[in-house]
């Protein structure tokens, strides 16, 4: 076993309990540190989890034993507390999505070439027996050669649940920049690099009230578009649609395998790629009915996964999946499918993706090396 990484998690909100709560599964991870701008917060996750110091932002990015910052701040600070991480000499894994601009995210990835340290970004549900089961039924060719796609996710916002959605209408924010980091890194890793995409994009609600607590009542202005449907071309010839919205109550797609992948021989039905272990579903054209294709993967895994296999790569230098790199494709593509619906034209996507490996197959749960 490789010896524990230091974690230093710099955010302490609603997400950050999935990160410690499943990375217990990964021996690898030590969280010896928490920050956070409201103390109080951090002094709660801390006494909560375990966690041995508190400390501010500032003395955790000096801290010489934290080897990787787990930056889980709202989006518009991603850039920001990454780029502080890595010009103090540390390893970083943020949140989705990277950065809100790929100038940001592009800064980020040349930074950490520049310092010599990593970038690992989520999502990393793609990991999860569902996408990695999915993923294998397309690389054996069941399906034939994948021609096209859909994918949706409609819902209609985070208003009603979050304790804080008001970064949800942001920019930075929207269906797109919250939710298609899990569908776009899905596809890409059943399909390999976006090409070339077209939108449409559009704020439908214009003002949000809250009805959760405790901010139950408040008026939120919607600051970037909360509804987005897209054509996408990929670079091995598969054709399909994105749609995204936060402005559908009521959507008549299967929630449960929300993209198909259509080839010359046979469908897949992919599990929600906000999850890690659904159930993936075939139909083939000797095929009398759909059914189910069991996994092929370790089931159970959760928000940490990535993390952990990136602690594992500081320790052996070997590859990880949830790059920085893969991160910053993704960005790419949402930035350019509000700018394609904004300036009324195709846009081509420029930056390299190569598709990480697959998960291995056979290794004890929690160990990834």
């Amino acid at each position: 076993m490789p010896e524990k990484v230091k974690v230093g998690l710099i955010g302490c909100g609603a997400i950050s309990g999935a990160y410690l709560d499943h990375g217990k599964n990964f021996p690898i991870l030590d969280f010896a540190a928490c920050a956070d701008m409201n103390r109080a917060a951090a002094e709660a996750k801390a006494q909560e989890y375990g966690i041995p110091r508190v400390l501010s932002v500032e003395e955790l990015l000096a801290d010489r034993s934290i080897e990787l910052v787990l930056n889980l701040t709202v989006p518009k600070a991603h850039a920001p507390v990454a780029l502080a991480a890595i010009n103090a000499g540390k390893h970083t894994y943020a949140e989705k999505p990277l950065a809100i601009t790929r100038e940001d995210g592009r800064r980020i990835v040349d930074a950490a070439k520049s310092k010599g340290v990593l970038v690992g970004c989520a999502p990393d549900t793609f990991m999860g027996a569902g996408i990695q089961t999915a993923r294998k039924v397309v690389d054996s060719g069941r399906i034939g050669r994948p021609v096209g796609f859909t994918a949706f996710m409609l819902c209609k916002g985070h208003e009603h649940w979050h304790p804080s959605p008001e970064f949800y209408y942001e920019v930075g924010g929207g269906p797109v920049f919250d939710m298609a980091p899990y569908y776009l890194t899905a596809l890409m890793n059943l399909l390999g690099p976006v090409s070339r995409l077209t939108s449409q994009a559009s704020i439908q609600i214009p003002e949000r009230t809250i009805t959760s607590q405790p901010k139950n009542g408040k008026k939120v202005k919607v600051e970037t578009p909360d509804h987005v449907m897209g054509t996408m071309s990929f670079a091995g010839g598969a054709i399909g649609l994105l749609g995204m919205s936060f402005a559908v109550p009521f959507a008549t797609h299967n929630g449960q395998q929300p993209i198909s992948v259509f080839g010359t021989e046979g469908t897949v039905a992919v599990p929600d790629p906000n999850q890690f272990d659904g159930v993936v579903r075939m139909r083939r054209v000797d095929d009398a009915d759909w059914h189910d294709v069991p996994h092929e993967f370790p089931t159970g895994y959760g928000r940490a996964v990535g993390l952990a296999d990136m602690a594992y790569a500081i320790r052996t230098g070997r590859p990880f999946r949830a790059s920085g790199e893969q991160a910053l494709h993704v960005l790419d593509v949402m930035q350019g499918l509000l700018e394609s619906s904004n300036d009324a034209r195709a846009y081509d996507v420029k930056t390299p993706y190569q598709r990480p490996a697959p998960m291995p197959v056979g290794l004890p749960f929690g160990q990834l090396d």
